[in-house]
């Protein structure tokens, strides 16, 4: 048995046009996974498509437009991702959203809303939609891109911190309910990542400064760092692992 196998293994991985979930959908089919590359942005999609078949062989990857706010859309990234490969083994939940930046206290209602719609309800409806096909054969994984963001409490990103521990409980749940059928359900909390989605906490100076100087590693990291851990959740090599969350951060939870 080779650990980090994922031959036969069909992956759909969410906000995969560009940043960590790119990077995750390009090395789960370098380690043999068929993926559907999802975002709201199809062109977008079919660019990395198109980079993964070139690169691993016609047919490894193809392209589904979703936006995750509409649970009908989702429904169709799992009609569609069935049609096309039929099963889905790996549920990697990368999209989410920030609309706000600043105090809890200032967040308007309707962004509150689209931060939990999207960051949790979003994962919670995937779960409905894809758990029971895993159950049924006995197999599969969930893999959650939750956030450090999680774990502290912050000043400007308070609302993307609450869903981002409700995301852990999510996952908690999954692994609980789905156990007994091996289905496996974590979270991946990174840190800073050099990613567009961050691009407000890394292209500042100050604030990249401030973000970096407690880190042990004295640096942010790059999405490639994530996109390992979630093949090691998706294969064998963490096949004894559910219910947890496993940061990813440069050490910055420890200082």
């Amino acid at each position: 048995m080779t650990l980090f196998n994922l031959d036969g293994k069909v992956a759909v991985v969410t906000g995969a046009s560009r940043g960590i979930g790119e990077a995750i959908a390009w090395r789960m089919a370098e380690h043999g996974a068929k993926v559907v590359v999802s975002s709201r942005k199809v062109e977008a999609c079919q660019e990395v498509v198109d980079k993964i078949n070139k690169a691993f062989g016609a047919g490894t990857s193809i392209a589904i437009g979703c936006n995750i706010s509409y649970k009908e859309q989702l429904q169709g990234l799992v009609d569609q991702a069935n049609e096309a490969f039929g099963k889905i083994d790996i549920m990697v939940c990368n999209a989410a959203v920030n609309p706000f930046f600043g105090k809890s206290q200032d967040i308007p209602d309707d962004a509150f809303d689209k931060i939990m719609n999207c960051n949790v309800k979003s994962n919670h409806w995937l779960s409905q939609m894809v758990a029971p096909q895993m159950a049924q054969r006995g197999d599969g994984v969930f893999i959650i891109i939750s956030s450090i963001g999680g774990l502290h409490g912050s000043a400007s990103l308070g609302a993307y911190g609450i869903s981002k521990a409700a995301d852990f409980q999510v996952a908690r749940n999954i692994a609980v309910e789905y156990g007994g059928n091996n289905v496996r359900a974590n979270c991946i909390a990174p840190g800073l990542i050099k990613t567009y989605f961050a691009k407000a906490l890394w292209d500042d100076e100050t604030i990249l400064k401030g973000a970096t100087q407690r880190s042990p590693l004295k640096r942010i990291g790059v999405p490639d760092e994530i996109a390992g851990a979630a093949v090691f959740l998706a294969s064998e090599a963490g096949a004894f692992m559910t219910g947890q969350q496993l940061v990813i951060d440069g050490g910055n939870m420890t200082a």
